[in-house]
């Protein structure tokens, strides 16, 4: 019996082929992406050979073509891996980076660029976030002013994830001094002068994801990597932004299911006071109550999908579902943390790197109370 209301066939079947495939390919191995701060570029491209990263492209590009539903789905999947390092690198490209291209690239950068992206040869980044530009967008200061035949791009991004390794870029840059909304989006290549990464960044989680400060000085790009309608930006950035809101829960879902369950399996072994942790009722009852929360995510979620798919404007509920689903993974990791006792205070356990991963869900991709600012402006008559 099929459990989701929102699956067919072929949705379950990239749900249970992301899950196989994390669980071969990456629970095995991740351990060391941690130490090395990086996903083999080799792991990137075997999921492209497998079309994971062609499931929101349309198929005249080349891609599956299907919608948002399908991005909860492998979102959902990936987060069985328990590296959320992992996950982001991987999300990052296929639903927060690359889909500006596809919504808003030419033909000639499509021809270029989308068949690397489908791949894996081409990984890419989304440049916004700066030191004083985070979840306000419209505070950009990087600047693109017009040169010959081309921009010149200046100012600095951080928090950037790929932004290391990524063989593509694509930045936010402020194009009208006299509009707060006036940004465009760039094309940027990785080996292109002017454009360095100043600084890779250490964090407390995602730690196989690889993460960077970037700076642009004196950046030439030609016309031919304005992406979009010049200083339309903004509004192509917040195009996209449910989407983006959207996987991160779904990945952070998936993680708390994998932690509920191996917590479960822990506690029904681990024995205390003549007994199993299970047959504690405070555990038992804790672990039931933070399932039923799970569950009721879940469905908002896949729902949420629902919407945008059907072509509705969802902030309101994106946004409710990103402050209340982030915040209720950490929750489920706090207290798998707890019911693992001393064994969930240990790197060894993956509980702990979990509980570490999760915490950035309630900040990145805009923090809870901008979401639940979002959510108070779309409630309440002004």
């Amino acid at each position: 019996m099929n459990r989701n209301v929102y699956f067919t066939d072929e949705l379950q079947a990239i749900y249970d082929q992301t899950v196989t495939f994390v669980e071969n390919e990456v629970v095995p191995h991740g351990a060391l992406w941690e130490e090395a701060g990086k996903v083999p570029r080799d792991v990137l491209k075997r999921m492209g050979a497998l079309g994971m990263f062609g499931l929101r492209i349309p198929e005249s590009l080349g891609g599956v073509g299907l919608g948002a539903i399908a991005s909860a789905a492998f979102a959902e999947g990936l987060g069985a891996s328990t590296f959320g390092g992992f996950e982001a690198t991987t999300l990052v490209h296929t639903d927060m980076a690359s889909p500006h291209l596809v919504h808003s690239g030419d033909d000639d950068q499509l021809a270029e660029y989308l068949p690397g992206i489908l791949t894996g040869e081409t990984i890419t980044a989304i440049a916004i976030s700066e030191p004083d530009a985070g979840s306000d967008v419209a505070g950009v200061r990087t600047t693109a002013a017009r040169d010959g035949d081309g921009w010149l791009i200046n100012g600095a991004k951080t928090y950037i994830t790929n932004g290391v390794y990524a063989e593509l870029v694509i930045v936010a840059a402020r194009t009208d001094h006299d509009n707060r909304y006036g940004l465009s989006m760039f094309l940027v290549d990785r080996d292109t002068e002017g454009f360095e990464v100043a600084n890779k960044l250490d964090k407390t989680g995602w730690r196989c994801s690889d993460t960077a400060e970037l700076t642009f000085t004196d950046c030439y790009v030609p016309d031919t990597k304005l992406l979009g309608t010049e200083h339309r930006g903004f509004y192509e950035v917040m195009k996209n932004f449910q989407n983006e809101r959207l996987v991160l829960v779904c990945m952070g879902v998936g993680a708390a299911q994998r932690a509920i369950d191996m917590t479960l399996d822990y506690a029904q072994n681990r024995k205390a006071f003549g007994a199993t942790l299970y047959d504690l009722g405070a555990i038992r009852q804790r672990l039931a109550m933070r399932q039923g929360e799970l569950d009721a995510v879940r469905a908002s979620m896949y729902h949420c999908a629902w919407l945008m798919e059907q072509g509705v404007d969802a902030t309101k509920e994106v946004s409710g579902l990103k402050a209340f689903g982030a915040e209720l993974v950490n929750q489920i990791m706090y207290d798998c943390v707890q019911f693992h006792g001393g064994m969930g205070y240990m790197t060894e356990t993956a509980v702990e790197r979990m509980s570490r991963d999760a915490r950035i869900l309630p900040i990145g991709g805009g923090a809870t109370e901008v979401m639940l600012e979002e959510v108070a402006k779309r409630s309440y008559a002004s």
